[in-house]
């Protein structure tokens, strides 16, 4: 492998069948003994165990590794009215993190991140981690020439998991500190704190990409192991796995939950691709893209993102098939999967803003046989955000 985390052959020991995300090795699923990875346009090898990973996080927790993201740290006497230009969102009070689309001058989305403050005048970015060099550059090219700002992406030396599902909450309890409150009233829904798990010293946010109740746990390198080895430890009386992408794929379509590179992209604006609740018109800052993104809100923009249900039989969508109705062709899908909790194959993708309350008539054609397809107009998944929130 060209790149590995420090808890790479923890996860080769637990079955990980990897994959890699800019010459990362991350695990993609978890095999058991005997079972191999057989590559297929249709469902294969892995479907019924990947299933499996899915329901242990929705019913139980799982482990996951999240060292893959891109992480900055923004500090200096400038940093906040830098992050309130370059982003299109307000900015979180300390201790709490929001997410924060990031627009160019034409008011289509080049970033996605989730932004913390921590305090002491300390921001930390977290994004997409193959988009790391291009968003530095990015970044560079719109710093002040006064030296006011600093970016330090910190790459390899910081290092993640992450726990999802109904019992994150016990399997964190059992680490902290006993004047550690992380109840639902003390440690909400994106809150971000320094936390001493064991003997290991953390930064803890409580956020989930699963959809789900769920905390991402960043450290220091030397400290990923004993990590990995405390969740599993005090996830075990609540029958902890490990879950890799391929299941985060699955969790976060039933959800509704949309991903930089195939959903977020430069082609799309806030309002096409519904990110426009977290997009502040009307802040004082004049962030880059804010004429544009006022001309789209009025406007509505030209398409929708949607989630669409799909009759796939034994494939199920995966980006750049075709989205007909009416016997034409009228957008295109970007991801899809398959929803193991929910049972529904998903499919997202483009379609005009005229169609996109449409729920029936559609068709998505998967290798080369167009499937029925019903809009979903609400997540599969938690759609009130209770468990998300509790």
């Amino acid at each position: 492998p060209l790149r590995t985390t420090p808890v790479h052959d923890r996860m080769a020991a637990m079955g990980a069948v990897f994959g890699d995300a800019w010459g990362l090795e991350q695990p993609l699923w978890f095999a058991p003994p005997g079972v191999e990875d057989r590559l297929s346009f249709r469902r294969s090898t892995d479907f019924e165990h990947v299933g499996a990973e899915c329901r242990a996080v929705r019913e139980g927790v799982g482990v996951a590794e999240t060292s893959g993201f891109a992480a900055y740290d923004v500090t200096g006497p400038g940093a906040e009215a830098w992050l309130d230009r370059i982003l299109a969102s307000r900015l979180p009070r300390g201790g709490r993190m929001g997410l924060a689309p990031m627009l160019n001058e034409g008011g289509k989305i080049v970033g996605d991140f989730t932004l913390a403050n921590l305090g002491g005048g300390l921001w930390r970015l977290t994004g997409s981690g193959p988009a790391e060099e291009y968003h530095m550059r990015w970044f560079t090219r719109h710093l002040p020439a006064d030296g006011s700002v600093s970016v330090l992406p910190l790459g390899a030396g910081l290092n993640g998991l992450a726990i999802a599902g109904p019992k994150a909450r016990d399997v964190l309890a059992a680490l902290v500190r006993e004047d550690e409150d992380v109840s639902a009233e003390a440690f909400r829904f994106m809150d971000v704190r320094r936390m001493t798990l064991g003997a290991v010293p953390a930064l803890v946010g409580r956020v989930s990409y699963t959809g789900g109740l769920g905390y991402e746990i960043w450290v220091a390198p030397d400290y990923h192991r004993p990590l990995l080895d405390l969740l599993l430890e005090a996830g075990a009386a609540h029958g902890i796995r490990p879950f890799g992408s391929r299941a985060l794929n699955g969790l976060r379509v039933e959800k509704h939950y949309a991903s930089w590179m195939r959903e977020y992209r430069p082609l799309y604006g806030p309002v096409e691709a519904r990110l426009d609740r977290f997009v502040a018109y009307g802040k004082t800052a004049d962030f880059i893209g804010k004429e544009a993104a006022l001309e789209e809100r009025d406007s509505g923009g030209e398409v929708r993102l949607c989630f669409f249900s799909v009759d796939a039989g034994d494939a199920d969508a995966m980006g750049d098939e075709p989205v007909w109705r009416g016997g034409e062709v009228v957008g295109a899908v970007t991801s899809g999967g398959y929803a193991h909790w929910s049972g529904v194959s998903v499919a997202c993708g483009y379609v005009p803003k005229a169609l996109a309350t449409e729920e029936e008539g559609w068709e998505i054609e998967i290798l080369g046989d167009r499937r029925p397809a019903r809009l979903q107009r609400h997540p599969l998944f938690d759609p009130n955000g209770a468990a998300m929130r509790g």
